[in-house]
């Protein structure tokens, strides 16, 4: 069954993040992404996610079709223009790519490029509007296209450290939702604790709410979260189990396996990220029973 009919029949939608090489080695992503064939609702392939220049989302995503795993293709606005996204989109199409994520993007300033100049010649709403627009056979100059495609749209949760934000935020996504957009994917979700307030909150944007679900890879990563942001609810309990493990990459993947399974009463499904341990995704679901 596709991405599009589950997500249509609300199933509880399993993801998974994967990232491209930064260089042309392919061996890699094509490993781990044969591992979870048949275990996953679809891959999901960011466009040189937190500003690292990578190959691009295109490609990787062509290259996983061409293994029979359906991908999920990001789209930023801070590196194209109109054209160059419109012609991305009718691209990513035509090589069986069919499910788009319009994505927040991480400012240049943070990226290992950071003298490249922002496009943003678009923005979030924007971008999906566009997409609309084609998928109604025309570009958004209005000129007629020789056929048009057709899109599964979603959009992404802006990451927030204050009620404040996430309230700016959820009225972004209310905004990116009237334009087109079927789902929202939310930022980062470290446990169980973290996810009851966060999916209370979104249950208004009336569309499927898939939580991301970071892996915690050590101690040092869930103190540097704990620190540096507020809005990750990383309680000073789950610090200490897993400072008092024995085993502290299992404990992570117990941790990310729990809160998926805590996930699945109340959200519409989940996107696992593990940032570089592509590897540990088959022991994640192994552990969350999926």
């Amino acid at each position: 069954m596709s991405f599009q009919t589950r997500l249509a029949a609300k199933d509880f939608i399993v993801l998974a993040e994967m990232h491209t090489p930064k260089g042309i080695n392919i061996s890699r992503l094509v490993n781990d992404a044969s591992r979870l064939k048949g275990r996953v609702d679809a891959v999901v392939i960011p466009d040189m996610d937190n500003g690292i220049m990578r190959m691009s989302a295109l490609a990787g995503g062509v290259l996983l079709q061409q293994q029979g795993i359906e991908t999920i293709m990001h789209m930023y606005c801070r590196d194209r223009n109109r054209m160059a996204l419109q012609g991305d989109a009718l691209a990513a199409h035509v090589l069986g790519i069919q499910n788009i994520i319009v994505a927040h993007s991480t400012d240049m300033s943070e990226s290992d490029h950071s003298d490249a100049k922002p496009v943003n010649d678009l923005d979030e709403t924007e971008l999906i509007e566009s997409l609309g627009t084609l998928q109604k056979g025309k570009d958004i100059s209005g000129f007629d296209l020789d056929g048009s495609p057709d899109f599964s749209i979603g959009c992404t949760l802006a990451p927030f450290s204050s009620d404040e934000e996430l309230a700016a935020s959820l009225t972004a996504a209310k905004a990116q939702i009237a334009a087109g957009a079927t789902y929202v994917v939310t930022p980062p979700i470290y446990s169980e604790e973290g996810c009851s307030e966060l999916l209370e909150k979104t249950k208004h944007l009336g569309v499927p709410v898939i939580a991301t679900v970071f892996l915690i890879k050590s101690l040092a990563i869930a103190q540097y979260i704990a620190n540096s942001e507020p809005g990750a609810k990383i309680s000073d309990d789950l610090i200490r189990r897993i400072r008092k493990s024995s085993n502290r990459e299992q404990e992570g993947i117990k941790i990310a396996a729990e809160t998926i399974l805590a996930l699945k009463e109340n959200a519409g499904g989940v996107l696992i990220q593990t940032l570089g341990w592509e590897h540990k995704l088959p022991d994640i679901l192994e552990a969350a029973k999926l």
